[in-house]
Formats: C-alpha cells, structure tokens, sequence
C-alpha cells in the first residue's frame, strides 16, 4: 500500500533512510512514533502521544515500541478502543510515552506497574527470543499473484483431459487449494494451477489446457506487474514457498491455521493440499503436536503475541516468526518422545484425535439438508462452544498441562510468565551451544528433555 500511494522511490529511500530502526515491513505511521521518540531521547522534547491503530502492538510495528521501551517509557495508553469516524469502525492505540522518569503510570485507565512494548502490563512476552528448535517447521502459505484458483468443475474438466503431449496428466500441475475462509467457513472445494516454485515456459506450455487458461487470465495483469521477475516468470505463482514445500513434502497430511481469526483453530489437510498466503502451515503430520498448538496454553501464548485486526470479530493475527517460532513446546520439537514411551504424549495425542472426531461428526452429519450444512462452520461452531466441545478441549487442556508439569487451575497472567521463563531457559540453552567448550569431552545424555514443571503460583 505503501509504494502503490507513494511511490517505490520514496519508499525506498524511506526506508533506506530508517533502516536499523524501524522494520521494512511496518507500517508507514510507525515513522512517526520514530521521529517523536527520537526527540524525547535528545530530551528538547519532554513527552509525546501518537495515535495508531491496534496493530501497533504487534508485528513488525511492534519494533518501534520496543525502541521507546528502551529509550523512554510508555507512561499512558489505551490498548485498544474503538474509533469511529465517518462510518470507518477500527480498533485503535492510544500511546504517550515521556523521558521523565517520576511519571505514574496508567493502561486502558488502571493505575499499573508496568507498560510493556505489547500494551500489555502483566507480562512481558515481547521480551521472548526465537528458538532455534521451532525453525523450519511454520510457514506462510504460498502467495498466487493471480487468478490461478479453479472451481471444482472447472478444475474437474481440466483433469479429465487426455494426457498431454509430455506424456503426463493434468493432475501434475492441478491440486488443492485453500485459503483462511475454507477453513474457518465451509472449504469451496477449490483447486490451483501449481507450476511449482522453477518450471521453465517451456516445461509449463506442455501442460497445455492450464498453462493456456493462466495465459488468458494471469498474463495481462503480470505484465503491469511493477517487479521485472514477476512479468517475465508469469506462469509462476508470486511468492511460491520453496521451504514450505520441501518442509510438508514427505508428510501424509500436515496442520493448518488462518493468519487471523476470531479462533485459533488447526485443521488438518491432506498433503497435496497448497495453503494460501492467508494461512500459516505446520509441517508436522502427529497428533501430539497438533494437540499442543490446540491446547489454552498455546493459544494463551499466541493471543499475547499477536494483534487484533481492526473489530474484534476480525479476530487475531498468528505468525510464524512472532507466535511460533518464541512458543516454547513441551520438549523441543523433534525431541518428544514417542506414544509408545510416554504416557504424557498418548494421552495428548488422544484428546487431540477425538476433538477432531467430534468436531468432524458435528461440521459434516449424514443425510443433513445442504441449507443446514452451510451453517455448520469452525467458526460458528466456536461462537456456540456447546458443551461437548468444551470437554473436549478441557480433556486436551489437562493433557497438556500434565506434559509441562504444571497444575491446570493457572491464570492467564502465570501461563504467559511460565512460558516466557521456559523461552528464557530453551533461548539460553541454544547460545550455551554456540559458545565453544573448554573442556575436551562433555557427558552424554540419555534422558528424553522434560520441561519446567515449576509454575508461578
């Protein structure tokens, strides 16, 4: 939105100019917040209060809260509110930060101890580091740039087709797709034409029937397309992955979620499946884990991380770098034990395989009239959360409290503080690692990793 109101050039030099201190990816009134903070570090500035949307709090905005953090502090805000103007309802940020140390200090109208970068004052999980043991394993899905999308007839007509004149079936370069709204709403259905992340013109052509239909739809506006790759490769999807593909490429089936919802659900799709830019994708096909990212203690963390889009029915933003990549797992990913080892694992992975039965059985029961199918939605379902469901996540919740070794009556506030010291602990552990050892041999260790089982009371 940036360069298509103001131009590459500006923003480019903008960003040139800011670079260190504000993240290419943030929003252009974070420049704001960056200019004014910088004059109250100078001090010829006393205080300052700016105003943004919500999504100051998060992502890569959230940056340069961090920056005022470490220079000033927040002394006053309002974390979200409502604002309406000219029929425009958003959820905004009220912010004012000072270089005066004897300010009292006041969030959404409490007197607090605390301000935190995230407008938050229990908690400081902006203060989490990224391990190293999540990586490669969370994804944003791949990014079409194009009406690439087929209905299920057309995309059923498509594969019907004789084979083409490679010798090879339409099924090659046709496969699932799904976007945020298929999974929290009833799935279309849809299909992709994929040409992968490098197929040449000349290797797509032989596909003859898609590639054909991607010229007719695709070309043209590809060639308006300010990004010289982006015209010349056209057939190509804009952003297609790689790391995402390889990650899920040898698995049956891998987990699912929408970069924002009112929910944090996960689903499971079959591993031909291709997940939009607006989903995020696990690539991990076990129970255990997808029982985990399910669980209060996950979606507590990820709540805490992300931010609100603009009404609070919008829902919330999930990343992976932000949300994922910080979330501390009961054992480092890859590192679990098996079912068969440990009870702890079973047990997760049971609760996690009957919410998925029941939840199934609910959103598509037989001989149900297409009228009542169109209501039963993820998300319609979790507005009710009819008591069924409520126990199911309980069971899982209880599971996964066990596996931490903590008790599961903790409030919100103790969950966040205990996975934030567990990040601290798995962050610390990792830099140890990098740090070369005097001594000549260490000790193995057998054991399977456990995590903390020391909660906040």
């Amino acid at each position: 939105m940036m360069r298509a109101e103001l131009g590459d050039k500006f923003v480019t030099d903008l960003r040139t100019l800011y670079t260190g201190r504000i993240p290419g990816g943030a929003d252009l009134v974070t420049y704001w917040f960056e200019k004014a903070r910088a004059e109250v570090a100078k001090f010829p500035l006393i205080r300052a209060g700016l105003l943004a949307t919500q999504g100051i709090r998060g992502g890569s905005n959230r940056a340069v809260l961090m920056r005022i953090a470490d220079t000033a502090r927040i002394f006053w805000a309002w974390s979200d509110r409502n604002w309406t103007l000219d029929g425009a309802a958003v959820h905004v940020s009220m912010i004012a930060f000072s270089g005066a140390p004897d300010d009292e200090l006041m969030l959404d109208g409490i007197l607090v101890k605390n301000i935190f970068p995230n407008l938050r004052s229990d908690v400081e999980v902006t203060a989490s580091s990224l391990l190293r043991e999540n990586s490669g394993i969370s994804f944003i899905g791949d990014q079409k740039g194009g009406k690439f999308e087929l209905s299920r007839s057309d995309a059923d007509k498509l594969t019907r087709k004789l084979l083409n004149p490679n010798g090879r079936p339409n099924t090659d370069v046709i496969r699932p797709w799904v976007n945020g709204s298929d999974l929290t709403g009833r799935g279309r259905g849809l299909s992709i034409i994929d040409f992968g992340t490098d197929m040449s013109e000349q290797e797509a052509a032989l596909y003859e029937a898609p590639f054909e239909l991607v010229k007719k739809l695709v070309y043209p506006s590809r060639q308006e397309n300010r990004r010289e790759v982006r015209k010349q490769k056209w057939w190509l999807h804009h952003e297609p992955m790689p790391a995402m593909r390889m990650a899920v490429s040898n698995l049956s089936r891998f987990i699912v979620t929408p970069r924002v919802s009112k929910h944090r659900v996960f689903v499971w799709v079959p591993a031909k499946t291709l997940p939009d830019s607006a989903v995020v994708a696990v690539a991990r096909d076990d129970d255990y884990f997808f029982g985990v990212l399910h669980s209060i203690i996950h979606e507590t963390w990820a709540r805490s991380q992300g931010t609100q889009v603009r009404e609070a029915e919008s829902g919330f933003r999930y990343t992976p770098n932000s949300t994922f990549d910080t979330f501390p797992f009961p054992w480092p990913p890859g590192t679990e034990p098996s079912e068969t080892e440990d009870p702890r694992v079973k047990a997760i992975a049971d609760a996690a395989r009957q919410l998925v039965r029941l939840r199934d059985a609910w959103l598509n029961p037989l001989d149900t009239p297409e009228e009542e199918l169109k209501k039963r939605t993820l998300t319609n379902l979790y507005n009710q959360r009819p008591t069924w469901l409520d126990n199911a996540h309980r069971i899982l919740d209880e599971a996964v409290f066990a596996a931490y070794g903590w008790p599961t009556n903790l409030t919100t506030q103790q969950i966040l503080a205990n996975l934030l010291a567990l990040n601290h602990e798995r962050a610390a552990a990792q830099t140890s690692k990098d740090t070369p050892s005097k001594s000549k041999s260490s000790p193995k260790n057998s054991k399977t990793p456990k995590p903390k089982s020391t909660p906040v009371s």
